[in-house]
């Protein structure tokens, strides 16, 4: 019996240097060839398109708009390359927060096993996957802790206590298992209520939306320019400083609301933070990067939520 494959799509590779003719005959001005050229033997010319893509003025023949400059394209990449750092940061403090408000409030409640208790969740068949990869994470851990936990309780099938054993997941983990836990359980009202998001009606969302963002920083994949799927669920009436706009479903898709929301929950864990002053700043070194295109509002820095 033959095998026919018909109408294969076929792509040679191409060399750096035929990269940076193609750039040039599509219009792109590249001043410093060596300088594209180091660029091009480190970041990949498909990382790269990203961020010219906005420059073309024909998508389907890639043909560049006038004045569209290689070195401008390296600012937005090395933008957002920055940015990706600075929301790391501020992602890893929501995410120890949430982690200790989840081992502290909910082991006191029940016991330090609750996360394995199948009675306090809403959906048994998400627990078994959270738990799944929990257990790949422990298993693939080098912690000392969890070594000699394992150790001294060789006859205990269970999962080490939840200080151990969640310190080791990761924040996706850690806002499935909020979402998931039943809306009667008090724990979930007050670390929601810490958060200041009143009730757990709105926390779940606000943990997806910023892992979902950790998950782009932590695969260095593009923020600049970027559509957001999103499912956030806004409070009307914060209770701590807010901006003054209400926010339509529109803007949910661009990156400031999600800044916005991180700066809120950052105010309330650690009031004296600087993330104002690190965003305003890293716009300030990249000043030809269109703010716009992060849907950023005018003058957001003067909002109360922001000073």
């Amino acid at each position: 019996m033959g095998f026919y494959i018909l109408n294969m799509f076929e792509k040679n590779a191409t060399s750096i240097s035929q990269q940076i003719e193609i750039l040039k005959s599509r219009g792109l001005i590249i001043s410093d060839t060596s300088f594209a050229e180091h660029q091009l033997a480190n970041i990949s010319y498909y990382r790269l398109g990203e961020y010219w893509y906005v420059m073309q003025d024909n998508k389907e023949n890639h043909t560049f708009k006038p004045k569209s400059r290689f070195e401008d394209m390296m600012s937005l990449y090395n933008f957002d390359r920055e940015l990706r750092f600075l929301l790391f940061d501020v992602i890893e403090r929501i995410e120890i927060s949430l982690r200790t408000k989840l081992i502290y409030h909910l082991s006191h409640e029940f016991d330090p096993w609750w996360f394995q208790n199948f009675e306090l969740f809403q959906d048994s068949q998400a627990l078994v996957k959270t738990l799944s990869n929990l257990q790949e994470e422990l298993e693939r851990t080098k912690e000392p802790t969890i070594k000699s936990h394992n150790q001294k309780h060789k006859d205990d099938k269970r999962f080490p206590p939840s200080w151990k054993s969640l310190e080791q997941t990761s924040f996706g983990s850690l806002s499935k298992l909020y979402g998931n836990l039943k809306n009667t359980i008090k724990s979930k009202d007050i670390i929601a209520e810490e958060f200041g998001a009143v009730n757990h009606t709105y926390l779940p969302s606000w943990l997806q939306s910023i892992s979902q963002i950790r998950n782009f920083c932590a695969h260095h994949s593009r923020l600049w320019n970027k559509n957001l799927p999103s499912t956030l669920r806004l409070l009307s009436k914060p209770p701590y400083k807010w901006i003054a706009d209400v926010p339509n479903q529109n803007d949910f898709k661009y990156l400031y609301i999600h800044l916005c929301l991180m700066k809120y929950m950052l105010n309330i864990i650690e009031p004296e933070n600087i993330f104002t002053k690190r965003l305003n700043a890293l716009f300030e070194k990249y000043s030809n990067v269109d703010p716009n295109a992060l849907g950023m509002k005018s003058n957001w820095q003067d909002e109360d939520l922001w000073k």
